[in-house]
């Protein structure tokens, strides 16, 4: 899930420095370290939520400790680009650069979770190009990776004496229309009936033919799993052969789903139906992620103080952190697959109070040693990615085995620990 690419060492290209007063010339160590908190979590929460489930995505409403990483790599881009960005001699040239990285990240996103690797169950590969999946974890970085670019390229005005406000109120403007897109979308679309065929193979019930499931709806401004305009533009624009099938909701006591993932005879149809969590319509607030990190680099490589970087920084966190939590109180929910505007704004708080955090303790107070694991996982961050995504580093550890290939640490903790 890592998208650091301006990172020297992955394309070449070396991170911009901020110069604080009195350290010049030093790497931002605490974004990487960041980062690096990031990946860990990502592959915490990837393997342990099996085990432990309040730590896994929050079936629906609400969040959990994994529905805070895809918010921290969003804003991590958003930092890094500000600092990439910060001096843009050829605009066209800095614009075809971008391009091609978030097309890059995009294509290793389909590639690694469209379907080519088939999973630790089945460590095969080879996808059916009429079920891939064309959105992930990597193509939604990639699209707000894009659209911060963009802004910050073509709508920064980069003078001092200007202010941060006024020198980049345009990205300002950009989020609050993407933000209003997304609201008139979300709350404005009707939703009618709608059907999917689920084939024997993909049935969780005994079959001898294809499936045909209908959905009631017939609503307009609905947030829940079966009915909501996120899932109907995505099964129009993409076709519903082409989303997530395994979503989250189906963990929600409505689908009564076994321990071993089947969903139960009696459930309401939508609990089979495929669903999205980085679809299209959540793309557009999970853009403004990336934007409301651009302004936390702003701050970085504007203002010179530790203390008047800090005291910026923790103010839009906090108002962040608190809007989005009254926002849930007043009937928005907080919601990780829909990437609801309170769910935006109160992660992308709780990813600036973490950074504040990390900065004064390493770049501020230079406990470098304690956070240097991070640091080094932060700076392989996309690297580390793709290793444990494609399943590279399981095949690699279950090679290993006690006299017959079912006797390895892999199998032993799928069958004795995750299983029971």
């Amino acid at each position: 899930m890592a998208d650091y690419l301006p990172l020297k060492g992955e394309d070449g290209e070396e991170e911009a420095k901020p110069e604080p007063r009195g350290r010049t010339n030093n790497r931002l160590i605490s974004l990487d370290v960041f980062r690096g908190l990031a990946v860990f979590l990502m592959i915490f929460v990837d393997y342990a939520g099996s085990v432990f489930p309040f730590i896994a995505h929050s079936p629906w409403n609400g969040v959990h400790l994994a529905d805070f990483v895809m918010p921290f790599f969003l804003f991590i881009a958003g930092v890094s680009l500000s600092l990439v960005y910060k001096n843009v001699p050829n605009k066209v040239l800095a614009t075809g650069k971008a391009v091609l990285r978030a097309a890059e990240l995009f294509l290793l996103g389909t590639l690694l979770q469209g379907g080519y690797f088939h999973g630790l169950n089945s460590l095969t590969f080879g996808v059916d190009i009429e079920r891939i999946r064309w959105l992930g974890i990597l193509q939604r970085i990639s699209i707000g990776y894009i659209v911060a670019a963009l802004c910050e390229i073509w709508l920064s005005r980069r003078q001092r004496e200007v202010g941060l406000f006024r020198s980049y109120y345009l990205h300002w403007c950009v989020a609050l229309a993407l933000s209003a897109i997304y609201l008139g979308l979300l709350y404005g679309l009707y939703v009618p009936d709608w059907q999917f065929k689920l084939s024997e193979s993909a049935s969780f019930v005994s079959s001898s033919k294809d499936i045909v499931y209908t959905v009631k709806c017939a609503v307009r401004g609905n947030l829940g799993p079966a009915c909501n305009s996120a899932g109907m533009i995505d099964r129009y624009v993409l076709g519903i052969d082409h989303l997530y099938r395994k979503p989250g909701y189906r963990n929600l006591k409505e689908c009564n789903t076994s321990k071993n993932g089947q969903v139960s005879d009696g459930s309401p149809s939508w609990c089979y139906a495929p669903f999205d969590p980085e679809g299209i319509l959540s793309s557009l607030t999970a853009a403004v992620t990336c934007i409301i990190g651009l302004h936390y680099g702003h701050v970085l490589v504007q203002l010179e103080d530790h203390k008047d970087r800090l005291l910026q920084w923790l103010l839009a966190s906090v108002s962040l952190f608190f809007i989005g939590l009254f926002l849930s109180f007043i009937g928005i929910p907080l919601n990780k697959s829909l990437y609801t505007i309170s769910y935006m704004l109160l992660t992308s708080g709780t990813a600036g109070i973490t950074f504040c955090a990390f900065y004064l303790l390493v770049d501020v107070g230079g406990y470098k040693r304690l956070t240097c694991l991070l640091e080094w996982i932060g700076k392989h961050s996309l690297s580390i990615f793709v290793l444990v995504t494609s399943n590279l580093v399981v095949i690699a550890v279950q090679g290993f085995y006690w006299m017959s290939p079912e006797n390895n640490i892999i199998n032993w903790i799928v069958t004795q620990v995750v299983k029971r």
